[in-house]
C-alpha cells in the first residue's frame, strides 16, 4: 500500500505503569448497560427513526432489560424534543428506569434540554465536549484552558437549570474523542467538572470515557481506562463509564478490557449500530459474559424475535455471521465438525453434564432461542456422515448404524454436489425415503409365516414380474431363513449381513413405530443397505432386508 508515511499512532499512553487490569482473567459481574440506540444508533440510520418507530424500539430496549436508555437529543431537533415529552406525558418510561440526554455545552442548548425534561421521575443529563489535540487545534482552535472553561461552564448550567426543573437528575460528563487526549489532560478536565458537581455517595455523578475514535489496540484503551479510574478525584462517588466504538474492528475488546481496567458502565447499542463502523455491541459484550456463567442482567433468549424488530425499525441488517444474532453462528456445514458437534450432543444426554462443553458450540442455541434443526446442522457438499446422520436422528428419530451414515452420507453429499445447494431436512429425509425405505422393486414383499419347529422354517410370499410367489427355507434364525430364501431362489450371494432395530420416534411421518436396517457385503465387495418401517418390528427387518437386496439387484442385474 502507498502513503504508509502518513500515518502515526495518535493516542497517549498513560503517564504511569497503569497495568494491573492485566492481572484479571475475566469479567466477573454485569456493568450497568446504557443502550445509546434511540440517539448515537438513531443518527447514523439512513432514515432515522419516526416517533412512532422509537416508541416501539423503546419498548423493545425495556423487554431486552436496559435500566437506562439514552433517548436522543432534544435540543438538536423537534423530533426528538417530542419524543422525550412523549415519553414523559404518556407515562412511559417504567419507574425503575432512567433515560439519557446529551448536550453541549451551551446555555440555550443546556436550557431547552431542560424544558424537555421537565417532569421526569429519573433522567441522566450527559454533558460533551471534544478535548482531542486535532479537535482543539483544527476545530475549536482553542487552548486547554479554554476547552476546560467550556466543560466546567457547562456543568455549572447543569447545575443550575436542574434545581429550576421538576424532576430527579444525574450528571454525566464526557471529554470526547478521549482517546486522541492527553491522559493528563483528559484526567485534569474531568476533575475539573467534579469539582463543579462535588458528587456524593446518595448523588454519584458518571464520568463516560469515549473511544469516538478508536486509536490503538485494545490493551492500551486498557491502560488509559485504568489510569483515569486510579487518579480521577471523588472516585467513590464517581461511576466509571465507556463508550467503545469499533472503528479498528476492537469495539467489544476495548469494552470487556475496560471493564477489567476499572469501568462499570457501557454504552453501546444492539448489534453495534452506530456512526461509521459504529458503537460496540452490547449483544455480544453480554452474551460473552453469558458463556462464562456470569449473568449479564440482560435477556436475550428470544434473539431471533430481536433481530427481527431490530431489523424492521432500523433497515439495518443482521450479517449472517455476526457473533450469537448472525442466521449462520451456529451452523456447521463442514463434515467434521458435523460430527464433532452430534458427538458431543450424544455425550452430554449420556452423562448428564451439568456444564455445556459440546465441541464447536461455545453456547447452547437453545438458550437464546435458537433450534438445534436447522440451526447448528445444515447439509451442503461439505457435510459429513455425521451431520447428516444427526438430522435424520434428531428430526426423525432414525438412528442409522454407523456404516449406514456413511453410506448415504455420500449419497447425500452427491445429490448437494450436483445441484449446487443447501439440502433442507425434508429434502434430506425425501432421500433417504426414496434410497432406502420399504424397496419393493424389482422383489416386493407380500407375506411371510414362521413355522413352529427348531429350524426355522418360512414362509414367504414374493413378486417379481407381476408373478406371486409361495417360496419355503430355513435357517438358524427367522431373518435368516428369509436371506437364504431370496439368495436361493434370486441367484444372488452376499456375506456379513449386518442389523439393527428400535422404535421410532418423532416425526417419520410414516404413521409406524418400528424402524430396521439391514446391511450386506456383495460379492464384489460393495455394501448395501435397505431399511424398513412397519408397525411389526419383524416386519421392518424383513422389508429392510428386501430393501437391501433390491438396491443390490438394482445396481448389478437386470430386473428379473
Amino acid at each position: 500500500m502507498k502513503n504508509i508515511e502518513k500515518y502515526s499512532r495518535g493516542y497517549f499512553m498513560p503517564p504511569v505503569k497503569s497495568l494491573k487490569w492485566t492481572e484479571k482473567e475475566y469479567i466477573t459481574e454485569a456493568p450497568t448497560w446504557c443502550s445509546v440506540d434511540l440517539r448515537d444508533g438513531n443518527q447514523a440510520l439512513i432514515i432515522p427513526m419516526s416517533l412512532e418507530e422509537k416508541l416501539e424500539y423503546f419498548q423493545l430496549l425495556l423487554q431486552v432489560g436496559f435500566k437506562e436508555i439514552e433517548v436522543g437529543f432534544p435540543a438538536a431537533s423537534e423530533t426528538e424534543f417530542t419524543f422525550l415529552r412523549t415519553l414523559i406525558e404518556q407515562n412511559l418510561i417504567p419507574d425503575d428506569v432512567t433515560v439519557q440526554v446529551l448536550t453541549q455545552s451551551r446555555e440555550h442548548i443546556i436550557k431547552k434540554t431542560f424544558e424537555a425534561l421537565r417532569g421526569v421521575n429519573k433522567a441522566v443529563v450527559h454533558l460533551y465536549n471534544s478535548t482531542s489535540v486535532a479537535q482543539r487545534e483544527q476545530v475549536f482552535k482553542k487552548s486547554e484552558e479554554q476547552i476546560i472553561d467550556i466543560a466546567v461552564t457547562g456543568a455549572k448550567m447543569l447545575k443550575k437549570y436542574a434545581a429550576e426543573t421538576e424532576g430527579n437528575f444525574q450528571f454525566q460528563y464526557s471529554p470526547e474523542s478521549f482517546t486522541g487526549t492527553e491522559m493528563e489532560f483528559a484526567l485534569d478536565i474531568c476533575n475539573r467538572v467534579l469539582d463543579v458537581w462535588q458528587p456524593t455517595a446518595d448523588n454519584k455523578v458518571i464520568i463516560n470515557l469515549p473511544a469516538t475514535v478508536s486509536m490503538s489496540m485494545p490493551h492500551v484503551y486498557a491502560s488509559q481506562i485504568e489510569y483515569m479510574s486510579d487518579h480521577l478525584d471523588y472516585r467513590d462517588n464517581v461511576i466509571l463509564s465507556v463508550h467503545p466504538h469499533n472503528d479498528r474492528g476492537t469495539g467489544v475488546a476495548d469494552a470487556e478490557l475496560g471493564m477489567l481496567a476499572g469501568a462499570q458502565r457501557v454504552e453501546g447499542t444492539l448489534f453495534g449500530n452506530g456512526e461509521r463502523t459504529g458503537n460496540v455491541d452490547i449483544v455480544t459484550l453480554a452474551l460473552n459474559m453469558f458463556s462464562h456463567g456470569v449473568d449479564p442482567k440482560l435477556n436475550f433468549d428470544n434473539i431471533s424475535e430481536i433481530i427481527s424488530k431490530y431489523e424492521k425499525l432500523t433497515r439495518m441488517s443482521v450479517h449472517e455471521r455476526h457473533p450469537y444474532g448472525g442466521e449462520l453462528v451456529f451452523t456447521a456445514f463442514s463434515g467434521s465438525h458435523q460430527d464433532a458437534i452430534a458427538k458431543g450432543m450424544k455425550w452430554r444426554e449420556e452423562k448428564e453434564c451439568q456444564h455445556w462443553t459440546v465441541p464447536y458450540l461455545l453456547i447452547d442455541p437453545m438458550d437464546i432461542g435458537r433450534e438445534y434443526e436447522g440451526d447448528i446442522i445444515r447439509i451442503n457438499s461439505q457435510s459429513g456422515k455425521g451431520g447428516i446422520g444427526y438430522i435424520l436422528q434428531q428430526k426423525y428419530g432414525f438412528d442409522l448404524p454407523a456404516a449406514m451414515r456413511e453410506n448415504f452420507g455420500y449419497i447425500v453429499k452427491n445429490v448437494s454436489d450436483r445441484k449446487h445447494k443447501e439440502l433442507m431436512p425434508d429434502e434430506i429425509y425425501d432421500i433417504f425415503i426414496n434410497e432406502y425405505v420399504n424397496i419393493s422393486t424389482p422383489v416386493e414383499f407380500i407375506d411371510y409365516r414362521f413355522n413352529q419347529n427348531d429350524n426355522y422354517e418360512t414362509d414367504v410370499s414374493i413378486k417379481i414380474n407381476n408373478e406371486v410367489k409361495e417360496l419355503t427355507g430355513t435357517g438358524n434364525g427367522r431373518l435368516d431363513a428369509i436371506s437364504n430364501i431370496l439368495q436361493n431362489t434370486l441367484d444372488i450371494d452376499y456375506k456379513d449381513l449386518v442389523y439393527k432395530e428400535h422404535a421410532l420416534g418423532k416425526g417419520s411421518g410414516s404413521g409406524a413405530n418400528a424402524v430396521s436396517y439391514v446391511g450386506f457385503t456383495a460379492f464384489d465387495g460393495t455394501v448395501y443397505w435397505g431399511c424398513g418401517i412397519d408397525v411389526d418390528i419383524m416386519t421392518s427387518s424383513i422389508k429392510a432386508l428386501f430393501s437391501a437386496v433390491n438396491n443390490m439387484i438394482s445396481s448389478v442385474k437386470p430386473i428379473l
